[in-house]
């Protein structure tokens, strides 16, 4: 009746969609501690998505539309909302943030699309090329919650000086020809305690 996939394979990956588009909203209602949570759990999503879609039996055609599914869903997850959160963020440098935050988007997006090329191209691989876009519900709650205990000591500018370093530097990280191991066994575990921490100390 309808074209695209709906099973569990991908179900996660449109849960973390709407979370997402959830944390847009909430910056634009000045909620941006929330909405640093949602990119959080938009991370927790598409750390596992891939978990349950291997676990999956899915013919050739499923398996590429996951391929494809997954990168436009990183689209809004980690390159919109975190963008949306950055006018906020870095607003203190004015008008340099539209340039940085271009540059971010930019960035991400060629980064994704060199992913879906390298893996319609060489199949599965132990490690990425780049850094995953994925990385930003990382870096950005983990500064968000270093800036909430240290930022108060420094000016506003400064403050927001060290958000658009920060999305410069994930920008161009995006498209560094560095090898970044993927996520195995262990660290699922570890990264999923490090979120529900950092998301603790956001809410506190």
């Amino acid at each position: 009746m309808f074209i695209g996939k709906y099973n569990r394979s991908v179900i996660l990956t449109y849960i973390g969609v709407g979370i997402a588009f959830l944390g847009v909203a909430l910056v634009l209602a000045g909620h941006t501690a929330l909405a640093m949570i949602c990119l959080i759990l938009a991370g927790i999503c598409d750390l596992f998505d891939g978990v349950i879609a291997r676990r999956c039996k899915r013919d050739e055609v499923a398996k590429e539309f996951g391929i494809q599914i997954d990168s436009l869903a990183d689209v809004i997850d980690f390159l919109t909302l975190p963008s949306v959160l950055g006018l906020y963020l870095t607003s203190g440098v004015g008008l340099f943030r539209y340039p940085i935050l271009l540059l971010y988007i930019l960035c991400g997006i060629i980064r994704l699309a060199w992913f879906n090329t390298s893996a319609a191209t060489e199949g599965v691989r132990s490690h990425y090329d780049g850094l995953p876009v994925t990385y930003s519900a990382l870096i950005l709650p983990v500064l968000w919650v270093i800036l909430k205990y240290v930022g108060s000591v420094l000016p506003m500018t400064a403050v927001s000086a060290i958000w658009a370093a920060a999305y410069i530097v994930m920008g161009l990280l995006f498209i560094l020809n560095v090898k970044v191991p993927k996520p195995r066994g262990i660290w699922y575990g570890v990264l999923g305690i490090l979120a529900v921490g950092v998301t603790v100390l956001i809410l506190l």
